[in-house]
Formats: C-alpha cells, sequence, structure tokens
C-alpha cells in the first residue's frame, strides 16, 4: 500500500489510478517511457492503425472507432428519448445480448439501480423463467453486432413465439421489439420483417468496446438510465487521453503491460465498494479476449470482494475498481492493491478501453481480433447437426456423473484434488458452469472455495457466456489453462421455435464443443455432470471442502 499511496497519481476528469508508477518502475526498463517514445498516446488518440504493427494494420483500421464514438453516440439521444417516450407501457426490459452486446449495460444498469434482465444463456430452466416474467409489459433489445449469435437469435425466436401464443398479432407483437445492429446486419432485415424497431450501432466499433455505443445506451435508457450523463463523463476523460502526462489510460495500460511482461500476466479485479457494481465482468472480457491470443495474453480473474482469495500471488497484479473515494479514504477497500482505479462509470469504460489497446502494444499482439472465439461455435454447429458424442462417466458418486482422464481417482473429493494438484506453476484453474446463473447461484461459491484450496489463479464463468469473453483467452492464450466444466440435467426443455433442436439441446452441444476445443489442445480437462443440479451443486460444494484435507 505503501506504494500506492507515495507514488505520483495520474487523474483526469474525476479519474484517478494509484500504483501504476510503481509497477512501471519494477521493470527493468520503463514501459510507459517506451510507449512515449513511441509516440504511443498521439497516435493512439489520433486512431492511427499502425500502431500494433503491419500485420494488424487492416483490423485495426475498421475498429478504432471506439476512440471517440461517445461523440457520435450524441446523435442518438433524441432518438432513444422518442422510443422511451413510444414504449412507455412496457416498464419490463429484456436484453437478449451476449459478451459485448450485454455486459456493459448490465454494468450500467446495476450501478445507477435501474432494473434490467439480461439474457445471455441458452439454459432452458433460465430462458423459461425470462419468458414467464410480465411479458404483457416486457420490451425485448436483441442486441448482435454481427447479427448471426445463435443465442439471441434463440431467445428472439422464443420472445416472438411467447408474444403470439398471448394472443398478439404479428404487429402487436413487433412493437415489443427493439433490434440493435450493425447496418447491413441480417439482423437489420430480420427486424424490418417484424416490424421492430431497430437502432443501427457504430459499424467502426467492435462488440467488446462497444460500451458507449447503441449496444451500451440502447437498453438502458429504455431502462431509465440518464445516457447522456455517460457520454459526459467519457468527453470530459477524452482530452486526457493523447497526452504523454496526465493520461490515465496510458499509466493503467503500461502497467499492465509492464506486469505481464515480468511475468505478472494475471490480473485480479476487485471491486471496492464505493459505488460501481459488476464492472469486473465486463473488464474481464475485453482485457481476456483482446490479449489472450498467439500464445500470449492478460488473464483477469474477477474476485467477489476485497478479502476474497486470489486476490495476491507471485504472477498476480491485484487492482481494485470504484467509484469517487471520499476525503481520506484509502484506495482499496480492504485490499492491498498494486494499482487502484477510481473514477465516474463513462469514463472508466474509455480509460479501460484505451488502457487495453495499449496493452496489446507493449504484448505485440493485434487487440481487435478474435481468431480462436469461432472454433467452439463450429464445434457445436457440427454437434447440432450429427448429435452430441458418445460419453460413459468414469464413475457416479451421489448426484454427480464424473467424466474424468484415464488414471484419475475414482472419487469426487479425490479427482477435484487430482485436479487442483495439477494446476501449472504458472497456469490456472477455469471453472465452467454451463448452468441457470440465477437458480443454480451457488455454484459460483466454487471459485472462492478452489482459490482457497490452491495458490493458482481461479477463475469462474457461466457457460455459454463465457465464451463470448474468456473463451478466446482459453484457446489463444497462454496453453496453461486446466479446466473444470459443469452440466446440468435438464427437467423441463423448451424449444427453440423454427429450429430442430431445443434450448437444452443447444446448450448441450455448447458444452460439447468447448470440449473437444480444449480437448484438442492436450489440456487437463474434468467434467460434471449434475443429475440433479440442486443436489449436485450441494455435494460438489461440500466435496471441494473434503478436498481441501
Amino acid at each position: 500500500m505503501s506504494d500506492l499511496l507515495s507514488g505520483p497519481v495520474e487523474a483526469a476528469a474525476g479519474l484517478a489510478v494509484y500504483g501504476a508508477d510503481a509497477v512501471d518502475r519494477s521493470a527493468p526498463a520503463s514501459t510507459r517511457q517506451a510507449l512515449v517514445a513511441n509516440e504511443a498516446p498521439g497516435r493512439l488518440a489520433r486512431k492511427d492503425p499502425s500502431l500494433w504493427g503491419p500485420d494488424a494494420e487492416a483490423e485495426a483500421k475498421i475498429r478504432l472507432g471506439w476512440v471517440d464514438t461517445h461523440r457520435r453516440s450524441r446523435e442518438l439521444l433524441p432518438q432513444l428519448a422518442e422510443l422511451k417516450a413510444e414504449l412507455g407501457d412496457l416498464d419490463h426490459v429484456v436484453l437478449a445480448g451476449m459478451g459485448g452486446s450485454s455486459l456493459a449495460p448490465e454494468v450500467i444498469a446495476r450501478t445507477l439501480g435501474k432494473p434490467l434482465t439480461v439474457l445471455d444463456t441458452t439454459d432452458p430452466g433460465q430462458v423459461r423463467a425470462a419468458l414467464a416474467d410480465r411479458l404483457e409489459r416486457t420490451v425485448v433489445v436483441v442486441a448482435s453486432k454481427s447479427g448471426s449469435t445463435v443465442e439471441t437469435d434463440s431467445h428472439r425466436r422464443a420472445y416472438w413465439q411467447a408474444f403470439l401464443d398471448a394472443g398478439m398479432t404479428e404487429e402487436e407483437a413487433g412493437r415489443h421489439f427493439v433490434v440493435v445492429t450493425d447496418p447491413g446486419s441480417p439482423l437489420e432485415q430480420t427486424a424490418a420483417e417484424m416490424g421492430a424497431f431497430c437502432v443501427l450501432a457504430d459499424p467502426n466499433v467492435g462488440g467488446r468496446y462497444s460500451a458507449l455505443t447503441a449496444f451500451g445506451l440502447v437498453p438502458t435508457a429504455l431502462a431509465g438510465v440518464e445516457v447522456a450523463d455517460i457520454l459526459d463523463e467519457a468527453d470530459a476523460l477524452a482530452e486526457s487521453l493523447g497526452g504523454d502526462r496526465d493520461n490515465p489510460g496510458l499509466a493503467l495500460g503500461a502497467a499492465l503491460g509492464a506486469a505481464a511482461t515480468m511475468g505478472r500476466d494475471k490480473v485480479a479485479l476487485i471491486s471496492d465498494g464505493t459505488g460501481i457494481d459488476g464492472l469486473g465482468d465486463w473488464i474481464e472480457q475485453l482485457v481476456a479476449e483482446s490479449t489472450g491470443k498467439a500464445g500470449l495474453g492478460i488473464l483477469p480473474v474477477v474476485v467477489e470482494s476485497p478479502r476474497g482469495p486470489g486476490t495476491t500471488g507471485r504472477n498476480v497484479l491485484t487492482v481494485t475498481y470504484g467509484g469517487a473515494l471520499p476525503p481520506g479514504t484509502v484506495p482499496g477497500g480492504g485490499a492491498d492493491p498494486d494499482v487502484a482505479v477510481n473514477g465516474p462509470l463513462g469514463a472508466q469504460f474509455l480509460t479501460w478501453e484505451y488502457a487495453t489497446a495499449i496493452a496489446g502494444v507493449v504484448l505485440g499482439i493485434d487487440p481487435f481480433n478474435q481468431p480462436n472465439v469461432t472454433e467452439s461455435k463450429d464445434n457445436t454447429n457440427k454437434i447440432l447437426a450429427s448429435g452430441p458424442p458418445a460419453e460413459t462417466p468414469s464413475f457416479t458418486e451421489g448426484a454427480i456423473e464424473v467424466y474424468a482422464p484415464s488414471g484419475a481417482p475414482g472419487d469426487l473429493a479425490g479427482v477435484l484434488r487430482w485436479l487442483l494438484d495439477g494446476v501449472e506453476d504458472d497456469g490456472y484453474l477455469a471453472v465452467m458452469a454451463y448452468l441457470d446463473r440465477f437458480a443454480d447461484a451457488d455454484a459460483a461459491r466454487l471459485r472462492p472455495l478452489l482459490a482457497g484450496r490452491t495458490d493458482r489463479p481461479v477463475t469462474f464463468g457461466w457457460g455459454p457466456r463465457f465464451l463470448h469473453s474468456t473463451g478466446q483467452y482459453h484457446k489463444g492464450g497462454p496453453q496453461l489453462g486446466s479446466f473444470l466444466q459443469i452440466t446440468g440435467a435438464v427437467d423441463v426443455d423448451l424449444a427453440v421455435p423454427g429450429k430442430p433442436y431445443t434450448f437444452g439441446e443447444l446448450q448441450a452441444a455448447q458444452a460439447a464443443g468447448d470440449r473437444q476445443a480444449l480437448a484438442g489442445r492436450k489440456r487437463p480437462l474434468l467434467r460434471l455432470h449434475l443429475t440433479d443440479r440442486s443436489a449436485g451443486v450441494a455435494q460438489l460444494l461440500d466435496a471441494v471442502g473434503t478436498a481441501r484435507a
């Protein structure tokens, strides 16, 4: 904490970065000075696509709109005001979107206390619960940059059928949809056919950088957020981002890059409790998907609280985030961070986007592509077409079927201990739960329990949500991961209207497709299938406690 408080604070527009200078000074040579010598701050502010090298230039040319998209997004404000007035009787806002289309709106709504139902799953129980909630008062924001996201298309189909089944005409049903997509995407045409409202997003901004575009603003404005305030916060910060000094984005990006090049390539992300809720999940996608490729990358580890296990480690950079700090308050909220980032939400979004792009310069990777994301998707499509692979459990214990490699122990506690003990010195354990993140919420308790058992980083992701986030890092980043996949029995399935499969079959195919992608990389993988979800989660939590002995 002494380095955090005694070193210089980089601040602009109410956002402050503490501790970055000490991280930079711990490197053999200053990463920040090298970036300044390369004129990186000004080049990024000018949207110079050559900053990441010739191989990345073509992609960067069409992906740097995020640098100033907050200014163009002001053009949306009159349209959003009219839309909200037109749909004033529809006060239950459901966002159907994945990854960059849903994570930022969820943070905005949670932070500002506005109700927003985020549907980013294929779990049939979770989808059925959403469909049963205030249907007649629901407006569904269908958000997909490509317009072909399978999860989002499935949600759209399910809601359309539900509205018709409730007695609405097609014209009435169309009024309950707002589509957000890129110009010219297949979803733009679908919106016209449905008679749905359509808002076109900035095409020169990639999904994970889209917080300040229509993808972040449309659902939150409908939920009651004054989105102009968020744009104002970003705009106030933007002036600092071209400078060599007083540039929080440069300070943070240099610290992330310097730490990673010195072996501290795992970043513990911790809310300090000062008013920004859930930002870690958004940062996780931004950093993991932007940097995890070509065998390189920074692995974000979202930690539940400042006192939670996994906040520190020899290869971990501890970063806390939050809103404004009261006078005299020590950054970190009780943690002992290497870096603390505090400031308004709009400024946080722009700072982290800028910092991630700067870290890409340091690591020598293209922060705007995602070369390995389609692999699991392709596997999923093949499984949906041909049927799931035949699999036999290694053994069954209580409500859990265990699928383990040959030679693994034959009891649940033993096989969990085997998995933990096998995590490499510089590795990590990823828990991937293809379950209902509300009805099966207790499964998330596995992360801190497992992190308390090992000194290696432990991450947790809900499937298929994480496939649009850390999934790129798992496959394209350093091949040091060990993986625990959890699936669950489906008691009551739900058809995907117009498709030859159900939500349960789609969820199972996504899990199997990702298993194939990981198995092809020869990574340690343990699958646990819960034949009874509630009993299985409870049994698993108990078994982790036993595995600690």
